[in-house]
């Protein structure tokens, strides 16, 4: 499986950004989408996920700000990020997990006050 995330940049703090991520490969496997997130002096962070039943799960720090959501005809999953804080800037990865879990490259958003 190999992942391209996009979408990443700066944005002011109260803004909106989404970020979208294209899965290619063994898309069959995977049964796991997901976002993590790893700020500087601070350790990774799974941040949302979304199940191939549909079920969401969110981490405190983002819940009712973020929104997970897949494409499934386009092998993409999203995350639409609002609200968004100066605590939010972070290296954002896409991930997924099927026979193994896999990682996107990282982009990169920065929230200004």
């Amino acid at each position: 499986v190999q992942l391209q995330a996009s979408g990443g940049g700066l944005v002011q703090a109260g803004g909106s950004l989404r970020l979208s991520c294209a899965a290619s490969g063994r898309i069959s496997s995977i049964n796991y989408w997901g976002w993590s997130r790893q700020a500087p002096g601070n350790e990774h962070e799974l941040i949302a996920a979304v199940m191939n039943n549909g079920s969401k799960n969110y981490a405190d720090s983002v819940k009712g700000r973020f929104t997970i959501s897949r494409d499934k005809a386009k092998n993409t999953h999203y995350l639409q990020m609002n609200s968004l804080k100066p605590e939010d800037t972070a290296v954002y990865y896409c991930v997924t997990y099927g026979t193994t879990w896999t990682s996107g490259q990282g982009t990169l958003v920065t929230v200004s006050s």
